[in-house]
């Protein structure tokens, strides 16, 4: 995670024809279906231009769902400069079926309206059709206001309450996300049987497989950073790299992670919350489909494999007054302000909670385990992996100093996860919630210290969430409808999983 943040946004020239006229900016909590007021004329401008560029003939219209799966339709290159749309696309929006998607509406008030938002354009670097992407904010056509269930609008709405509170100016963001890429994988669950089949050419159970076999499988905890042949995904991972600068996303590194079985990171340039909750979705997107370009298939899954480590997101995270980092303090331990290490105060007391956004699934806490590199441990240190909150000491420069937050996985909805931990933290800041001492040892080999941890089980991370939600709601950032929804979804995970017998059953009790 480095100093400065880069914008999605293209620096393609504006076009020649001006509109002109309307106002440039407002809050998120302002900006209604119909007004012209806050359209951003000059980004929409530029839009027309990247099309008439990248010779453009379909426009992709996308929105994140309630638990963070990307949605989409498209339109074409004559529809969007027609002239009746052509203004009209950015004030009145466009309409979809909201009981449809899920967490969102019920079928008596299905009408729901996409106003995309032209800072976001980018040119799809996987299909084939020359193709513009804009993601979209969600709107009511009854109250003509943000839809309160919109994932991008909440995360808009922390940004403005940050500022509102007179703390700080901005927050940035950087997460880490894992992942694997598998050759092969098969699954089904059905009344009388379930199973699932994963095969990886770098899987170290591959080493002794027939036919031609060139050995060099990389042995289970063993597959950080070695080079190939033992690495067999360098050129795909760099050609995911390549793709994601041609969306405006600057990647600082790219390599091999712990696990056998091609397990990666690809990191990202940090940027303030909404626009690194964008990239993350545009950076799930091209992971899947170059892998899919090649014959395999990737997986943000937290732990697809049993004994050998699963994928987290860690989540770097700052706050600055303009240009000066209020995380550091050269005087403060390991050159944290007192701020930051109230924001940490907030974490660690709202983690149980947070867990229900940043490790939003069952298989969330296969992973969540001691002894595979997931900090279950909710204490914080300086360098210290085995700890839910790291301080990193990777330079002196006070432009870097962060914290980072390591139990979330990449299963969640990026905007709903960031905007919790801020929230969470800015509890924290205002509470003045001390963390406690901070904790330099190897926490996996002190169990005995009775360390807290975090739930053990997302049924666990559920009832803290109804038990914990008060922090979320201030500023209306997040709303009781939404809560509710988010649960619901949450609460039948819970029983899908509960009610199922699972294939280890069988061998430890069959014969019981």
């Amino acid at each position: 995670m480095s100093s400065v943040p880069m914008s999605v946004t293209s620096t393609t020239p504006v076009a020649s024809q001006k509109m002109t006229g309307i106002a440039r900016t407002t809050s998120p909590k302002t900006r209604r279906q119909g007004s012209m007021e806050g359209i951003n004329i000059e980004a929409i401008e530029r839009v027309y231009s990247m099309m008439e560029t990248s010779k453009i003939e379909i426009i992709d219209m996308r929105f994140v769902d309630l638990f963070g799966q990307w949605q989409h339709f498209s339109i074409t290159k004559t529809e969007m400069e027609y002239k009746d749309i052509k203004l009209s696309l950015w004030v009145d929006g466009l309409g979809f079926d909201g009981s449809s998607i899920r967490g969102f509406q019920d079928i008596h008030e299905s009408d729901m309206v996409l106003i995309p938002d032209p800072t976001t354009a980018f040119v799809d670097p996987i299909t084939t059709i020359p193709t513009l992407v804009l993601n979209c904010d969600i709107f009511d056509p009854v109250t003509k206001m943000p839809y309160t269930r919109d994932p991008r609008f909440i995360a808009k709405k922390a940004e403005e309450y940050l500022k509102s509170t007179g703390i700080a100016t901005t927050s940035y963001w950087g997460p880490e996300a894992e992942f694997f890429i598998f050759d092969n994988v098969r699954y089904d669950q059905t009344i009388n049987q379930g199973y699932y089949f994963i095969d990886s050419e770098e899987g170290a159970w591959n080493s002794g497989a027939e036919g031609q076999n060139l050995g060099y499988k990389i042995r289970k905890k063993e597959g950080y950073f070695p080079c190939a042949p033992h690495d067999t995904l360098q050129d795909l991972r760099s050609e995911i790299v390549l793709d994601l600068q041609k969306c405006g996303i600057q990647v600082e590194v790219h390599h091999h992670e712990v696990a056998t079985a091609g397990q990666c990171e690809i990191d990202m340039r940090f940027s303030t919350l909404t626009n690194m909750a964008d990239k993350v979705m545009i950076y799930k997107y091209i992971v899947r489909n170059v892998a899919r370009k090649h014959g395999k298939v990737a997986t943000f899954m937290p732990k697809p494999l049993y004994g050998d480590n699963g994928s987290g997101m860690h989540i770097h995270q700052s706050l600055w007054n303009d240009a000066s980092n209020l995380f550091y303090d050269i005087g403060g331990y390991a050159g944290l302000s007192d701020m930051a290490k109230w924001y940490i105060g907030g974490l660690l007391k709202h983690a149980h909670a947070l867990m229900a956004f940043c490790a939003p699934t069952t298989n969330s806490y296969k992973r969540l385990t001691p002894g595979y590199e997931a900090p279950v441990n909710l204490v914080y240190g300086s360098r210290n992996r085995s700890a839910a909150c790291r301080i990193p000491i990777i330079s002196e420069n006070p432009r870097a100093k962060r914290i980072e937050f390591r139990p979330p996985d990449p299963t969640c909805n990026p905007y709903l996860s960031f905007a919790a931990l801020l929230m969470a933290g800015l509890d924290g800041i205002r509470n003045k919630i001390d963390p406690g001492a901070p904790i330099e040892m190897n926490t996996y080999e002190e169990n005995g210290l009775g360390l807290p941890t975090v739930p053990g089980s997302l049924a666990e991370s559920l009832t803290a969430l109804r038990a914990d939600h008060a922090f979320l709601l201030e500023g209306d950032v997040f709303t009781q409808d939404l809560l509710d929804s988010y649960m619901k979804k949450l609460e039948s995970d819970v029983n899908a999983i509960r009610l199922r017998p699972h294939p280890a059953e069988f061998s430890m009790y069959f014969d019981a």
